[in-house]
This record gives structure tokens, C-alpha cells and sequence, in this order.
């Protein structure tokens, strides 16, 4: 279903867009995710909207048959890439899972803001994003889920993501939709662009 609306006190949640992620291979052109997602960024400061951005900086502890990673990390591996033009008021959560919401305070921190809503965005759309969502949803949250500003390393995962899963955890929309209604609430986010 496309974007019905956007909450007054919406939240941008900018997943992983890390020099250490950005430079892996993706089935689309991470320099778009980029872009689309530092003008996403831009536009929710613009309104004085909370914007969190994440970044990885290890795996969760537990086993898996698909084992640890077998390459070392560069020391810049965890920095957030130049173009989202980080600001002092930005939310910055550093998370050691998938999804950005276990073991971080970023559901405290949008309670204290009064978000009631978070639009996501980022890579990968299979992992970190639909973490991020799944935990967002089940925490209540109205979730945006903006399936051009997002990639993955695997074509079927994210497609299976984008058209299974994210109808079931909440609305999704392209960037230019989301800037829209941004762009026509005219300080009031709330309604219809």
C-alpha cells in the first residue's frame, strides 16, 4: 500500500550507510541509496524532524552455520559515509545486531521526541532495514518503509523483502513520495500531500 500519511513527529532511521557497507557489492548502485538517503536526511532537519542514523560495529555473539565473517575490518569500516552530512542534532545509535532497535537506546530516544512514526531507509534491505522495521512494528510504530532509498547483496532477498514482508509491517513509498509530503505539509506533516 503506498503512503497514507505522515505523523507529525515522524522519524528518519538511516540504516548502515557506512564506509565498510557502502563499498560492498548491491544490487543496486549504493551511490543512489546515498543520495536518496542524505535528501531524505536533509528535508526531515529542514522540519526540525528526528533523524537517526546507524551504524554496525560488530555481529551479534551468537553461532551461525553461516559462520563469522572471514576478512578483517578497515579501521574506517564503522564511519558514516560524507554525503549523509551528519549534524550535531542528529541521533547516532552504533549497534552490534541487525536491527537498530536490541540493545540501543533508539526507542527511548523517539518516545522522548514523541515519534510515532519512523521512515526507513538503507542497506540491507533484507537485514538491517527489516529488522529495523519488524522491531519498529511490533513496538508500534507507524513504519515507512522507502524501497528506493534501500539495497541488498542479493536480488531475491530483497525483492522477497520489499514485496512479501514490508505490505505485512507497514506502508511503503519512494523517496520523491516521501520529500512530497514533507515538501506540501507546509509545517503541518499530518494530512494529505
Amino acid at each position: 500500500m503506498p503512503l497514507t500519511k505522515l505523523d507529525t513527529i515522524s522519524a528518519l532511521v538511516v540504516i548502515d550507510l557506512q564506509k565498510g557497507i557502502v563499498g560492498l557489492p548491491t544490487v543496486h548502485p549504493a551511490g543512489e541509496i546515498v543520495g536518496r538517503s542524505a535528501r531524505l536526511a536533509r528535508a526531515f532537519r529542514d522540519r526540525g524532524l528526528p533523524v537517526v542514523l546507524v551504524n554496525v560495529a560488530g555481529p551479534a555473539p551468537g553461532r551461525t552455520d553461516a559462520g563469522m565473517p572471514k576478512f578483517s575490518f578497515p579501521p574506517d569500516w564503522t564511519e558514516l559515509v560524507p554525503e549523509l552530512e551528519q549534524q550535531p542534532g542528529d541521533h547516532l545509535v552504533t549497534k552490534q545486531r541487525w536491527g537498530a532497535f536490541l540493545g540501543t537506546d533508539l526507542d527511548d530516544y523517539l518516545r522522548r521526541r514523541g515519534a510515532t512514526q519512523v521512515v526507513l531507509a538503507g542497506v540491507a534491505t533484507s537485514i538491517g532495514v527489516e529488522s529495523t522495521a519488524r522491531s519498529a512494528y511490533d513496538l508500534g510504530y507507524n513504519v515507512t518503509l522507502v524501497v528506493d532509498a534501500m539495497t541488498d547483496r542479493d536480488a531475491g532477498a530483497h525483492s522477497h523483502s520489499v514485496e512479501k514482508i514490508f505490505p505485512r509491517l507497514g506502508e511503503t513509498a519512494s523517496a520523491g513520495e516521501v520529500l512530497k509530503w514533507l515538501q506540501e505539509a507546509s509545517g503541518s506533516v499530518s494530512g494529505q500531500p
